[in-house]
């Protein structure tokens, strides 16, 4: 285990497996992609690509004492 991050995958078709990606899905969906009209693919990447960013440097999670996944993954405590 690196940095206190393991690996989901337990086992071949457990539902649980995916429940947090599937709970990500849906806020990128949620927050980033039915409110806005994307006029081209190109444009669409680039809203995902963005809230990705901020998803990852701008938001703290609960579950990780609300630090933002990219200080969890870089090891650093909430200033």
């Amino acid at each position: 285990m690196y940095r206190n991050i393991r690996q989901s995958m337990d086992g071949k078709g457990r539902w649980i497996d995916n429940v947090v990606i599937e709970r990500w899905f849906r806020s990128l969906k949620i927050e980033r992609i039915y409110p806005y009209e994307y006029l081209t693919p190109r444009a669409l990447r680039a809203g995902i690509r963005e809230y990705v960013v901020e998803y990852n440097t701008e938001r703290p999670n609960q579950t990780h004492g609300y630090l933002t996944p990219s200080e969890v993954y870089l090891g650093r405590m909430a200033a």
